[in-house]
């Protein structure tokens, strides 16, 4: 399980006795899955704050707030930054009856599992948030050239099938 430190705090081994989950609070997906670790029975007090807001950026000011709106992240109390598969983890540790599989989920092969985890997790929170934005069929500059960006297909073009003149669309 990789971590990083953050701030130049040389924390690599220092114990963890608190975790900050930081999660998006528009996601519904984020907002279960906050709502079932906070009913768990803790070892390790979880506290959840939601991405970007003030509250995540005073309390880290030194993480990079962007890539925390891009996937999961866990900060412990001596500064060490959990992310994706790892950060999913770090929370299952934290929890009693879940530290057995957390340990299980630490191996390479666990880990690979995790990854799978986090990203359906990913997909469907993005699919939340094309829904929620009504981003779907626009670019990622939020217009509507006519392509979008489709994680399997890469760039597909699905604007209208003609121009406003009546013209066919190119091939």
């Amino acid at each position: 399980m990789t971590t990083t430190t953050v701030g130049g705090r040389g924390v690599q081994y220092a114990p963890v006795r608190r975790l900050t989950v930081l999660y998006d609070a528009q996601c519904s997906l984020c907002r279960f899955l906050r709502d079932w670790l906070m009913r768990q029975r803790q070892l390790v007090p979880l506290d959840a704050v939601p991405v970007g807001s003030e509250e995540a950026r005073s309390r880290f000011p030194y993480l990079d707030h962007a890539s925390t709106f891009e996937e999961i992240t866990v900060v412990g109390d001596g500064g060490q930054v959990y992310r994706g598969p790892a950060a999913w983890v770090v929370c299952l540790w934290a929890l009693a009856e879940y530290r057995p599989l957390s340990h299980r989920f630490s191996t390479p092969s666990g880990l690979r599992l995790a990854r799978g985890a986090v990203l359906a997790a990913a997909k469907y929170r993005g699919a939340q948030w094309r829904q929620r934005s009504g981003k779907a069929g626009r670019d990622a500059y939020g217009g509507r050239s006519g392509w979008a960006y489709d994680p399997a297909a890469g760039w597909v073009f699905v604007g209208p099938s003609a121009c406003d003149t009546g013209c066919a669309a190119p091939d």
